[in-house]
């Protein structure tokens, strides 16, 4: 840790995490057309938004700003790496860490780690498949497209809504704060694969003001102050195929219980992925 992150770190310990998302939340779902497009333009371009890619690249045709943030692209830019074993990117981000979890162990950054049981809501028995899995760690800054898809064909087998803060999850907070995932609200889902089991975390984040599944809607906010489970039979999604977005941005966590798969060479921490991207090619289960 060096003295400027901790530094823009430590305020977030005091700050009132979900009354300012809860705010973020109602402001960016007011309908102003005077208002609205000039925060959209102000946005993309203190945040390089890449407003060509949108399927509707016209800030005047948004009627809210969060209606903006969960903007559809254009299909065509983002096509899913070919091959039926090969898993995909779910997102447009950067990678925060990836690798191997060593007995249920996730590392974090350098001098920070965490538990495979405590990210999935502290259930032994759902976290047994991932404890000599894989992991990958995707950040989405304010700038990418947020809407988050399968990397692999799958089947819900579980959704947990787990409650927590929201601490930014900025490359300062997560080199800085202990335990920053599994401290943070978040939704679990959890699928049977071709290749084993996979978990994506969704987490929450100050200023993310909802998260949602396709088969769910909005599951937060509102919650609760306690661990939600949920079934939801025949939620079937092929690989590419839309399963949930940020209202706001921040991480997703995948976690493989597969240990074998082969990662790209090329990735690694602080690398920029893009949905689609090719990022492991897996054997089948045995």
């Amino acid at each position: 840790m060096n003295l400027p992150d901790i530094l823009k770190a430590w305020p977030l310990y005091i700050l009132p995490h979900h009354f300012i998302s809860r705010l973020v939340f109602r402001l960016t779902r007011i309908q102003c057309p005077t208002l609205v497009p000039p925060a959209i333009r102000l946005f993309s371009k203190v945040f390089k938004v890449n407003l060509a890619e949108a399927l509707n690249p016209d800030p005047a045709s948004y009627l809210t700003f969060n209606a903006f943030f969960t903007r559809p692209l254009q299909p065509a830019l983002r096509p899913m790496a070919a091959g039926a074993q090969v898993m995909v990117s779910p997102v447009d981000g950067r990678i925060s860490q990836m690798g191997k979890i060593e007995a249920g162990r996730i590392f974090q950054a350098k001098g920070h780690e965490y538990s495979a049981v405590e990210l999935l809501g502290g259930d032994d028995v759902r976290a047994a498949p991932f404890m000599q899995g894989q992991f990958m760690t995707i950040y989405l800054s304010p700038r990418d497209y947020h809407r988050i898809h399968m990397p692999l064909t799958g089947t819900l087998t579980e959704q947990v809504y787990v409650p927590g803060r929201l601490f930014s999850v900025a490359g300062h907070t997560v080199r800085t704060i202990p335990r920053l995932f599994a401290r943070n609200e978040r939704v679990v889902t959890l699928f049977d694969t071709e290749f084993g089991k996979l978990a994506m975390v969704l987490v929450g984040a100050i200023n993310v003001a909802a998260i949602e599944t396709v088969w769910d809607g909005l599951v937060t906010p509102p919650q609760g102050w306690g661990v939600k489970r949920q079934t939801f039979p025949d939620v079937n999604l092929a690989k590419g195929a839309e399963m949930g977005r940020f209202n706001m941005g921040s991480t997703v966590i995948l976690l493989l219980e597969n240990p074998s798969l082969a990662w790209n060479q090329a990735l690694g921490a602080d690398v920029a992925l893009q949905l689609g991207q090719a990022l492991a090619e897996l054997p089948a289960k045995d």
